[in-house]
């Protein structure tokens, strides 16, 4: 990350590990990750901003080159379903949050660490720190495979402040486990 354009007040990372579903071991281990940052909102306190563009170049890349290497890394398997979430501080507006994970700058860095070619699902939200969200995931190639639709749920205590935003990427080793619903177009 380029410090004189952007600094963070925390880094966190969430591993759900489902072992045993319906009473049966779930094999291989299924395995969720989500890797997040929180730092300053770069609006705050400007009012209305008409022009979120020059924010969202100055930042959005380097937030996919620091959030999806270290998903990657902490999934230790391939990654086989993705999302990603920005949860904006009561003092923000969602569209702050939006303009920073729907572009290619952020989300192409994803892409590619997951040798993905779908666009990744999103959760986007204001709220008080320590609010719950869920960041949907889909198959990072073919999102009309069924199996990996599925969602985790973060909740960070402190975060985001009132002149903060959170935001994260998700990934999954695989589907849902012990899914066994009939491939889109089979019922």
């Amino acid at each position: 990350m380029n410090a004189s354009t952007f600094t963070h007040r925390k880094l966190f990372t969430h591993v759900d590990e489902t072992v045993l579903e319906g009473g049966e071991p779930v094999e291989p281990v299924a395995r969720v990750v989500v890797v997040g940052v929180v730092f300053a909102n770069p609006w705050a306190g400007q009012g209305f901003v008409r022009d979120l563009l020059p924010g969202i170049n100055s930042i959005a890349s380097d937030l996919g080159a620091l959030l999806a290497p270290r998903v990657i890394e902490v999934l230790g398997a391939p990654l086989e379903a993705y999302g990603k979430a920005a949860i904006v501080g009561l003092d923000g507006e969602i569209e702050h949050g939006s303009g920073l994970i729907h572009n290619l700058r952020f989300g192409d860095h994803f892409r590619r660490a997951a040798n993905g070619t779908t666009l990744l699902p999103a959760v986007e939200k204001r709220g008080p720190a320590g609010i719950g969200f869920d960041i949907p995931l889909k198959h990072f190639t073919d999102m009309t495979i069924r199996s990996h639709h599925q969602t985790v749920e973060v909740r960070v205590a402190d975060a985001p402040h009132p002149d903060e935003i959170l935001v994260a990427l998700a990934g999954a080793n695989r589907g849902r486990p012990q899914q066994r619903l009939a491939p889109l177009g089979g019922d």
